[in-house]
């Protein structure tokens, strides 16, 4: 497995061995063995699953303060997403920046958003389903949402009018999240 770092610390992209031949592929998705071995030694406990139908469809920007914050691995199995993770963690060198990468079916990436940093995804093509694990259990008290389109954050989704949820259409901007992270301390 190739470990890609980011601009962001602890946000990286993962490209695992593919073995293919003209049956199709085969890959390990995950390894605890491996992902250790490559200093990925997150527990864990759950794996989620969403379809979005329509390629437009944003989720996020979303994460849950501490002390039931999530680090995800998140990647795709059919389709394709645009992946965007910001950092959220007041005091950190790089608060409010972030990195984009796209995660597909066919380049079985994956990527891992840490604690203290916001999520999003925007689908690229119809019938995206995205898999992703968590350490952490969804605590709907902790659930928050930075706003997509922050002017301060400017993140070009390359898409003008994304399908948005109600939650996501009315998130605050990153001046006025209510965010518990600080660098260093919380997660």
């Amino acid at each position: 497995m190739n470990v890609v770092k980011t601009k962001l610390d602890g946000v990286v992209i993962l490209e695992p061995k593919v073995f293919g031949d003209h049956r199709g592929f085969f890959m390990e998705s995950y390894s605890k063995k491996t992902f250790e071995e490559a200093g990925i030694t997150y527990d864990l406990i759950q794996d989620n699953h969403s379809l979005s139908v329509d390629a437009g469809t944003l989720r996020g920007l979303h994460f849950q303060t501490a002390p039931m914050a999530q680090t995800k691995i998140v990647r795709t199995i059919t389709g394709a997403i645009l992946d965007v993770v910001v950092d959220i963690r007041k005091g950190s060198p790089t608060y409010g920046e972030y990195i984009k990468a796209i995660i597909t079916a066919d380049n079985h990436r994956q990527i891992i958003v840490p604690k203290g940093f916001a999520h999003g995804v925007l689908t690229l093509v119809p019938n995206t389903h995205l898999l992703y694990k968590v350490d952490e259990y969804y605590a709907p008290e902790h659930d928050r949402s930075l706003r997509w389109d922050d002017p301060e954050l400017n993140i070009d989704w390359g898409w003008s009018n994304p399908i948005l949820s109600d939650k996501d259409r009315e998130a605050p901007l990153l001046k006025d999240l209510d965010n518990n992270f600080i660098y260093g301390e919380n997660v």
